[in-house]
Order: structure tokens, then C-alpha cells, then sequence
């Protein structure tokens, strides 16, 4: 095979000549003279410059370097003889294959000519500073393009001093396009081996070894929902991250808000950071690296501030809409960035379009049903993607283990690395005990379509080589292991199929993990948003222990509350930030769409199970009853905790930008406690009239039906709580196991009560709908209240499709009917 120029670029004049460019000479339309990598890295050179986020400067030695050197050593024959009759399912064949490439690479590549280019080009770099360090990163022609990442495939050297250190970096990169990984990914993504070149880039090093570094994309991974930039840091070094060995914090920026000029993060979560991946020990081999322990306080606080996240997050939504522009399509990407722990400044280090969630096809919705049952849960951790999947487990520790593995095994391990693609393609789910949702094995996953558990801690100690396990991705963020093999359905929606309804279908969620996935149906809305279920899942202390933790008597449960708020200024804050967080995720994920939240409705004895909230509870002997809804929010005993509601939820309309959120509030008994409700959310920030916030109430009391015209007056409107309504009207506690038969929402005297609320609020002009199950369970519900002229149907997601054309099929009925 005969070597070539590339494409756009004359030969070289000179023998030499065109061998290495600066990254201020080359842009995206340089993919073939110096890689993927390294084209964008000078693309993003001229879009960042002069912005709070840069890129490091640096060169490029050019793939036409490459050809010449390998064409000078005949080395093509050579490497055409030896992928000749290549089986890339021989892993033994695959290993020596490569390893005989790479040496006639690195043979080739000990060149006079590349070598005086390479350290011209250095000492140019190395005269703006006496220790320069720089990181070699490996740039393949056919790499970071939007059908194919090549991430992890080629090497790269981090902190490589000297110029004898750089040269050997460069050769090594120039080798590494024959590694074992990148000759199989290659060959099952339909490349040439011999007609992809490598480029190396030769770029100062960013010193993250004090400060921090990550990634970030800009769409979420998991769910591929578009709006959001989510991004990940550690202490450190990003290799840490991106090889599993750390946990990294997460932070996602919600773009639509940003865009209209809102700086707040949307939500966090604080990762366990244990080490940090740091410079090698003076005297070790240029560019090895060394891990280091992270001190307990660095653990406890986030890596970076919400000043560099939403620094980052402009940056990353800058580059998206550059490429996004030069492709003429959306063009979500996938970013490194680092902090240099001297000089504070942030960097993008690469940035390269995302090749895994943006290629699900758009308007299809899978939700996978598992019911685990009395199953034990193994072991927990990260959930990558929404799969589930079963086998038996093998553990990978050895090189031994990797080659005894079994297609269709789950495959467990600490970490997992690039050499092991051929198993990891075989595997039916991956686990690791380290690594977060943007290490190696969550791209891996991500990209092969099988769900993963990373981060668990101890997975390979607590499953057992050959125990039957089940994989489950399908609960939001949170993923589980399982024993035994556990039965599960797919339900696949094409949202095209579904018919239009005049009434709008919404729907209920309680848990913002699953809001980016519900976002994706052609809902109108959220009816209904549970505070309730984010104090108790998300955040677990008692509203009035955060407001007033010195007040809790045990001295071990104080301790706790001091634990949960540690990365917080105060218990008070933390509780205030986490709801904000938990409703605005709701709230981004449908915005602008309605997202109606209904003020927290607990009753006595499910606040007491709060971490400190026995304390400030009373006993009732009927909670169903008793000191709940809007009873609560002005009383003395719970004002306070109210108070923290109020501010958690100003702060996702008025700093976050979400004023898609209104307000709900429950168990309103009498028109009185109404009033005092809306003057009690008035004074804390939350008022109605032009500008402000809507406020419903909830009509699940007799007497809300019985005075509507009164209730109408004060709320902007209603939604019917069928449940309690149900309750209330039939006297039965549904609580009460006993009379549950008697529980029936079909009965005629709630129907006619459900008539009656929908009638009342058409006469006074204020919309309203159902947020209970009813219309979902029971289709003759549905079709009475569609009838009625009932405004919107609030289920949850998974009755979504079936309301739909209960609905659907109610409103043609009633046309046919009056026609």
C-alpha cells in the first residue's frame, strides 16, 4: 500500500516539511491532516478565545507524518500482511497481530526528520516557560466523528517532561493506533485499518493535579434528554474518572433557563472522590501517573463551584451550538474540561460529538416493567441506561478471567478497562464496584445498548462467581443487582401512534430520577408533583429538624442531620437547596409545559419517620384526618418547615427560571384556612396576580365541591383528588384493609360529585382536572369526566398510553352522540 498526502493539503516541499502545525493553524476542516481530536481542539481554540473557559495551547504532529515515516521504512506491506485474514473473535490472534503492528509502527516512527520537527515544536512551546509540561494525545483521522467516538481506543500520556520524554510519547501514540481495542473497534465499525492515520497533539498541560477536571455532555446520557448540560468532576486528574477509579460529583444546567439569562444549577449530587489521579513521583517514568487519597474534607465538598459549573455549562452550550450550526442538525457533544489548580482558570480539553444517547430514534418511548418481589438486592449503585438483563455472573480480576468469559455472562469488576471490548461486547450487563456515569464502562454500555451498575462499592465481594443475577436500569439513577433470574416486559410507545385528545393528558410524578424519562411522552404536563416524595426519598429529614436542628433531642440523630448537611453552609440550606433541586428537575424536564406542585401533604405518622421528626409530630390515633394539608402551614407546630417549602420552591421560579411551576394546595377544608394559606405563601415570596404564581387547590373534601363558587374566588384552580374524595364521600378508610372492597370511585354518589366539581368549575370560569388513578383504572371514568368537559387527566407515566385512548375514544363517542 502506497502512502498518501492528506486530502486539502499540498506535499510537502521539503523532506519534513508539513510534519507538525500549531493548534492556531487547524479547525474542523482539518480532520484528515491531523485527526478528529486534534481538529477540534483548534476549532475550539478560536471559539473560546478571550472567554471565561480557554483551551491549553500546543501542536500537532500531522497524520501526513505518519504516512511519510511508515512509506520511508516500507513498513505498508508489512501491515497489510499482517491484517490480512484478521479474526477479530480470536482474542490470542487479536493480541499478536497487534503487538507485531505496533512494533513496526514504533520502529518506523524512530525517524530523524519527525523527531527534529517534534522538538523544533517543542522548544518553541518550552520557551514561555523552564518546566513545561505537556499532555501527548493521540488523534486518529477516523475519531471523534458523530458515528463513530473511538474514546479510550488509541493512548495518550499525561505530564510528559523533556524533549527525549516528548518524542517517546509521540511514538508510542503513533503505535497505539494498533492497539488490541482499536483494531476490533475498528473492524466492527466497517474502517480500514491501514486508511486511518494517527496525528498526535502535543498540548501544555493543564495542572489539575491540585485543582479538578471531568466531562461534560450536552444532552443527559441516560435518558438522551436535550435540555440539559450534565457534567461530572473530581479532584484530580480526569483519567480518574474516566478509567472508574472515583465517583465523581454531578451537576446538571438546565439550557432552555440559561439561554433566557438564568444562572443556577439545576441539581448536584456529591460523589464519593476517593483518590485522585496526580503527576508522577520525580525520578518515575515520564508521564506515569500516581494515585493519591483524597483527605475526608475534599470528599465532603464538591470539586468545583457553581460559578465553574455554569462557566462550563456555557461553554459546552457555545460549542454545541457551533457544531451544531456547521452540521445543519443538533449536535449534542461530549467535552473534558480541567481546572488548573495554579493559575484557577478552566479549560476544554477535547471536545467530540456524542455518539451513544443522540442516536435513539426521537418520538420512541421504552419503559421495561421489573417487579423484584421479596428478591434481595445484591448490591447498588449508578444506573446506566434504562436496560434490565440477567446471566451469571463472572468476575473479572485476572487476565485468566477476562479470556474464561462466557457470552451472556454479567460481568463484575472494580473497574474495566479499553483491552477488555471483546467480553465487554459479549457481556448481558456490566457492574463494577468503581466509576461513575461517565467512566470507561458507562461508555462502553452506553454505546453497546446493555445496562450497567457502576459504583457500587463491593459488588465483587457480595455476588458469587456463577450466581444467577438480574441487572435493572429501570428506576431512574439508581440501579440494582438482584438474585436470581427476575422476569421483566418491554413496553414500547411510537408516540406518532397515539391519538389527539381535546382533553389534556398529564401526568403524576413523584421522583425527579425518572423526570427526564417521562419528559420524552407527548404528555401536556405534570398534574401532579409529590413534595412529599422528594422530602422522604430524596432528602429524608423532617422539615422542622432541618429549620431548627438543635431542637431534636437524640444526640445521635443531630449527628446525622450534621452528616447529610456537611457540604451545606447550614441543615436549613440543604434542605431548602435539595427540594429546590428536586422540584426543578421535575419542572425542567416538561418546561415549558405546566408542572403543577402540590405543597407537601404527609401525614402525622409518616412525618414522624423522617430523620428527627418523632419530635415534632403529635400521635393521632386517624393521621388520614387529622394534622395534614393546608392545616399545617400556618400552624405554629409546622411554620417553619413551611417556611423552607416556600423558599425552596421561590427559588426554582425566580433563580432557576422554571415559572412553568404552579402551585397546589391539598386538603383545603374550609374557604377560612384557604385564605390564610395563600396570605401565609405571600409572605414568603409566592404570590399570586400578574407576574406572580398560580395557586390551585386540590377538591378532594365534600365541602370543596359543596362551596366551589367560594373556593373559586380564592384559587386559580382545582384538581380533583379522587382518592380522598372517594374516601370522604363513601366513608371508608383506604388505609383500612377491612373495608377495602367498599372503596369503588365508580360509585354512583362520586360520580355525581365529580360531575358537580367539573360543572362548578366551568361556571366559575377556572380550570380543572383529575390527578388520581381512577381515569386510568376504570375507562368509564374517564369517559364521564371527558364528557363533562373536564380539562386535563393526570396519570402516571405507565397509564399514559391507555388514557390516551380511553379518552380518545370517550370524545369521539360524545361527538358521534351530539352529531
Amino acid at each position: 500500500m502506497a502512502a498518501s498526502v492528506p486530502s486539502g493539503r499540498d506535499a510537502p516541499e521539503a523532506v519534513g516539511a508539513g510534519y507538525v502545525l500549531s493548534l492556531d493553524e487547524v479547525g474542523l476542516d482539518d480532520v484528515a491532516a491531523v485527526g478528529g481530536k486534534t481538529a477540534s481542539l483548534g476549532e475550539l481554540r478560536r471559539l473560546l478565545r478571550g472567554g471565561a473557559v480557554t483551551t491549553p495551547d500546543g501542536f500537532a504532529v500531522t497524520a501526513a507524518a505518519y504516512r511519510d515515516v511508515l512509506t520511508a521504512a516500507g513498513a505498508w506491506p508489512k501491515l497489510e500482511s499482517i491484517f490480512k485474514g484478521l479474526d477479530i473473535n480470536d482474542v490470542g490472534q487479536v493480541a499478536a497481530r497487534g503487538a507485531a503492528a505496533r512494533a513496526i509502527v514504533y520502529q518506523a516512527t524512530d525517524d530523524a526528520r519527525l523527531k527534529a520537527a517534534i522538538v523544533e515544536a517543542w522548544r518553541e512551546m518550552g520557551s514561555q516557560g523552564p518546566a513545561l509540561r505537556v499532555a501527548v494525545r493521540s488523534s486518529a483521522t477516523a475519531e471523534d466523528l458523530p458515528e463513530a467516538s473511538f474514546a479510550g481506543q488509541h493512548d495518550s500520556f499525561l505530564h510528559v517532561t523533556g524533549e527525549a520524554g516528548v518524542v517517546e510519547a509521540c511514538r508510542r501514540c503513533f503505535a497505539s493506533l494498533f492497539t488490541d481495542r482499536a483494531i476490533i473497534y475498528r473492524a466492527q465499525n466497517g474502517f480500514d485499518h491501514l486508511k486511518v492515520a494517527l496525528s498526535v497533539a502535543v498540548m501544555r498541560m493543564v495542572d489539575a493535579d491540585e485543582g479538578a477536571s471531568g466531562v461534560a455532555f450536552t444532552i443527559d446520557t441516560e435518558t438522551a434528554f436535550p435540555d440539559v448540560v450534565f457534567i461530572t468532576g473530581a479532584w484530580g486528574l480526569g483519567e480518574g474518572i474516566v478509567q472508574g477509579r472515583v465517583a465523581p460529583d454531578e451537576f446538571y444546567v438546565h439550557k432552555p433557563t440559561w439561554r433566557a439569562g438564568y444562572r443556577a444549577v439545576l441539581r448536584r449530587t456529591l460523589g464519593a472522590k476517593e483518590s485522585r489521579l496526580v503527576r508522577p513521583r520525580r525520578g518515575a517514568e515520564s508521564g506515569v501517573l500516581r494515585e493519591r487519597s483524597v483527605p475526608r474534607r475534599d470528599r465532603q465538598r464538591f470539586c468545583i463551584t457553581d460559578q465553574d459549573v455554569l462557566e462550563l455549562a456555557g461553554a459546552a452550550i457555545a460549542v454545541e451550538d457551533h457544531y451544531s450550526a456547521r452540521a445543519g442538525r443538533r449536535m449534542p457533544m461530549d467535552l473534558e474540561w480541567a481546572r488548573d489548580g495554579a493559575d484557577g482558570r478552566l479549560y476544554i480539553l477535547q471536545a467530540r460529538p456524542e455518539t451513544a444517547a443522540s442516536r435513539r430514534p426521537e418520538g420512541v418511548y421504552e419503559v421495561r416493567n421489573l417487579d423484584p418481589g421479596e428478591a434481595p438486592i445484591l448490591a447498588s449503585g449508578k444506573a446506566v441506561g434504562q436496560g434490565v438483563a440477567s446471566g451469571a455472573v463472572r468476575t473479572i480480576a485476572t487476565q485468566a478471567d477476562l479470556e474464561a468469559f462466557v457470552p451472556g455472562e454479567v460481568l463484575v469488576a472494580e473497574t474495566t478497562s479499553p483491552d477488555w471490548l471483546p467480553a465487554m461486547r459479549n457481556a448481558a450487563a456490566i457492574v463494577t464496584d468503581k466509576g461513575g456515569r461517565t467512566c470507561h464502562a458507562a461508555i462502553v454500555a452506553r454505546e453497546l445498548g446493555i445496562p450497567a451498575v457502576v459504583g457500587t462499592g463491593d459488588a465483587t465481594r457480595r455476588l458469587g462467581a456463577g450466581q444467577a443475577v438480574t441487572v435493572s436500569c429501570a428506576r431512574g439513577e439508581a440501579g440494582a443487582v438482584y438474585a436470581g433470574h427476575l422476569p421483566f416486559t418491554v413496553e414500547r410507545l411510537c408516540t406518532a401512534d397515539l391519538p389527539s385528545t381535546r382533553t389534556a393528558i398529564m401526568l403524576n410524578l413523584a421522583q425527579p430520577d425518572t423526570a427526564f424519562q417521562a419528559g420524552g411522552l407527548p404528555a401536556a404536563g405534570v398534574g401532579l408533583a409529590r413534595i412529599e416524595f422528594i422530602i422522604s426519598e430524596l432528602i429524608g429529614v423532617h422539615p422542622m429538624a432541618a429549620a431548627h436542628p438543635d431542637r431534636v433531642a437524640s444526640e445521635r440523630v443531630r449527628r446525622a442531620i450534621a452528616a447529610w448537611a456537611r457540604s451545606d453552609e447550614s441543615a436549613k440550606a440543604c434542605f431548602v437547596r435539595q427540594l429546590a433541586e428536586g422540584v426543578g428537575t421535575i419542572a425542567a424536564a416538561f418546561y415549558p409545559r405546566p408542572v403543577i406542585v402540590r405543597l407537601s401533604d404527609f401525614k402525622t405518622n409518616e412525618y414522624a419517620s423522617l430523620l428527627g421528626g418523632s419530635g415534632f409530630e403529635p400521635v393521632e390515633e386517624n393521621p388520614m384526618l387529622g394534622f395534614r394539608g393546608a392545616a399545617r402551614y400556618a400552624h405554629p407546630l409546622y411554620a417553619d418547615g413551611f417556611a423552607l417549602e416556600c423558599e425552596a420552591l421561590a427559588r426554582v421560579r425566580d433563580v432557576m427560571g422554571l415559572t412553568n411551576v404552579r402551585l397546589m394546595v391539598p386538603f383545603c377544608r374550609r374557604v377560612e384556612e384557604g385564605r390564610r394559606v395563600l396570605e401565609a405563601l405571600a409572605a414568603h415570596g409566592l404570590r399570586q396576580g400578574p407576574g406572580g404564581v398560580e395557586v390551585y387547590v386540590m377538591c378532594e373534601i365534600p365541602n370543596n365541591v359543596i362551596q366551589i363558587d367560594a373556593f373559586a374566588r380564592l384559587f386559580d384552580g382545582f384538581s380533583i383528588g379522587s382518592n380522598d374524595l372517594t374516601q370522604l364521600i363513601l366513608g371508608v378508610d383506604r388505609d383500612s384493609t377491612e373495608v377495602a372492597f367498599d372503596f369503588d370511585e365508580r360509585d354512583p354518589g362520586v360520580l355525581e360529585m365529580l360531575r358537580q366539581a367539573v360543572a362548578g368549575a366551568k361556571r366559575n370560569g377556572r380550570p380543572i382536572g383529575i390527578c388520581g388513578e381512577a381515569p386510568a383504572t376504570y375507562p368509564e371514568v374517564a369517559a364521564l369526566l371527558a364528557r363533562a368537559g373536564i380539562d386535563s387527566i393526570s396519570v402516571n407515566p405507565g397509564s399514559f398510553p391507555r388514557t390516551v385512548e380511553a379518552v380518545a375514544r370517550a370524545e369521539a363517542e360524545t361527538e358521534t352522540a351530539s352529531s
